[in-house]
């Protein structure tokens, strides 16, 4: 088809046109529903997007802020990919007024950011409150609110001082309780009377994951058959990580219900990570296999905080390694989150390994005796994207959502992250003519409508991410972003996806979205220069601005 028939042709059925045109060996993009509606969702339904301090702040070392175990990590040649780091990141220290601006022309009611806890207690509690650190948040909330936009604020996302690493290997230790302890009630006291939505820690499970068991993100540990560094022990380690975590969580949640939930009148919970399993085989023990793997990810870090221990699937095989809680920590743990924060990416095939053979460590006890697949007989359970086991699956949010409300008696939830990266492959002009990710969004959001609609209690949804930011370990190359960040000049450019996420929370159907309309028109004369270091445009830029 001739593109300048293309450009004339509604958005969905050029999606439907790219799908069934072209071939694919997956099962591939889910289109249940195009034509997904805002007023699908509550009229108090948060609709925003979702960003973390290291990933796009930069400043690194401004205004008293301290060495993170990420800004070390990041310098080691080899940890990164093209030995990028987030020095600079996308200079969000810098521009935060502007990228409030570019959040608010979206039409968000809610933005979800991260603390950088070397920029308000440099060396933890061995040292003392940055107060240029507390300044940047308040200027942060501030603003937001000035807005109209409610700030959803996470304490800790990754990264922690990097003295607490070197004094007593932060979260391996039950010391890092007490840290984290200070850090929630500085916030507290510092943002409290503004914030209303805290979430204590990002994926516990997922930070266990890829510090402790994978190696790739700092402090680096591991063992085979998962990896080959030269310290760790990722059948023990993982757990007394996501222990400590947990405690200090609840410690936290203690000290903010005792001391300011009354006053401040805000609500408090955690994020944790969660694919949707479905079995390999259709055989009883790849079905078990499933709900093993969602107890020993999602379980794992959420049973101890609405029922007060680990999940029986974990207690049934357990080790003398998985911790024990005491009567007085069972006391405060249960019952210690408002709402539950889901971050969720995609769905992947479980198998049983303890019935039947597996490799890459499927055998073991911290993967639940479950290998987990995006393949099954040579096809792809979904659209691969751009990050390794994230493959598009829109049904596997609405079965997760229905899983999570189903075993926490329908507790509130908040889907904190959800997006999509295009495979590393994808030609430039794509990147800003990002039609997949459109796609994507449709599909997870239609899926998430249908569970509401099923009785779940969702409450909020952030897309991740509100532009081009370091993605870890795959540095800058991992794009989630609805704008493009241009990494000489910090230009933001707005993504073919950022004006059909405009288009869909003014709640005009998708069905009449336009890409001609945002693609091909002669631009205003209202492209307002914000600052020498970002452009914020009224029409989506021409492929070549990449």
């Amino acid at each position: 088809m001739p593109v300048n028939v293309i450009i004339h042709v509604s958005l969905i059925f050029f999606v439907v046109y790219l799908l069934v045109s072209s071939t694919s060996n997956a099962e591939g993009f889910e289109i249940e529903s195009q034509d997904v509606r805002r007023s699908e969702f509550p009229d108090n339904f948060l609709f925003g997007t979702a960003v973390s301090s290291y990933q796009v702040e930069g400043g690194y070392l401004e205004d008293g802020k301290g060495l993170s175990n990420w800004d070390v990590f990041t310098h080691i040649p080899g940890n990164i990919k093209n030995n990028e780091n987030g020095d600079d990141a996308d200079d969000d220290y810098h521009l935060f007024l502007e990228d409030a601006e570019i959040a608010q022309s979206l039409g968000v009611n809610a933005y979800r950011f991260s603390i950088s806890w070397a920029r308000i207690l440099p060396r933890g509690r061995f040292g003392e409150v940055n107060p240029g650190g507390i300044k940047f948040y308040n200027k942060i909330i501030d603003n937001l609110l000035l807005r109209g936009i409610e700030p959803f604020l996470t304490i800790h996302h990754f990264d922690l001082p990097q003295e607490l690493e070197d004094r007593y290997g932060a979260w391996l230790s039950p010391l890092m309780q007490d840290d984290f302890l200070l850090l929630a009630e500085t916030c507290f006291k510092s943002f409290g009377d503004r914030v209303k939505y805290w979430t204590t820690i990002n994926e516990p499970n997922m930070f266990a994951e890829m510090s402790y068991v994978r190696g790739l993100y700092p402090p680096a540990h591991c063992s085979p058959p998962f990896g080959n560094c030269s310290v760790g022990n990722a059948d023990i380690e993982p757990l007394i990580v996501v222990h400590n975590m947990l405690l200090a969580h609840g410690k936290a949640v203690k000290l903010y219900r005792e001391r300011f939930q009354s006053k401040q009148g805000g609500s408090i919970g955690l994020v944790v990570h969660l694919h949707m399993y479905e079995p390999l085989r259709d055989v009883e023990s790849d079905r078990q296999a499933v709900n093993r793997a969602l107890a020993f990810t999602g379980g794992w870090v959420l049973d101890p905080l609405v029922f007060g221990d680990y999940p029986p699937e974990m207690r049934q095989y357990h080790r003398s390694e998985l911790p024990r809680f005491s009567s007085e920590e069972t006391e405060y743990m249960r019952g210690s989150i408002d709402f539950i924060g889901l971050n969720h990416y995609s769905t992947l095939y479980a198998k049983d390994c303890i019935h039947s053979p597996c490799v890459l460590g499927g055998d073991h006890f911290i993967r639940g005796f479950t290998f987990t697949t995006g393949e099954r007989d040579g096809i792809l359970i979904g659209e691969p994207t751009g990050v390794e086991r994230f493959y598009v699956v829109p049904r596997g949010m609405e079965k997760i959502v229905d899983h999570v409300s189903k075993r926490y008696n329908n507790m509130p939830i908040y889907v904190t992250e959800n997006g999509y990266c295009p495979p590393l492959t994808e030609a430039a002009p794509n990147l800003l003519h990002d039609v997949n990710r459109i796609n994507f969004y449709n599909g997870y959001l239609a899926a998430l409508s249908r569970a509401i609609r099923k009785g779940a209690d969702v409450r909020g949804y952030f897309a991740w991410s509100l532009m081009d930011n370091f993605e870890w370990a795959g540095g800058y190359s991992s794009t989630f972003g609805l704008y493009y960040v241009d990494r000489l000049t910090m230009n933001r450019t707005p993504k073919l996806s950022a004006k059909w996420f405009q288009h869909f929370l003014a709640n005009r159907s998708s069905a009449r979205f336009n890409r001609q309309r945002f693609v091909n028109r002669t631009p205003k004369s209202g492209r307002v220069r914000k600052s020498k270091y970002i452009v914020i445009a009224t029409t989506n830029a021409n492929a070549t601005d990449v």
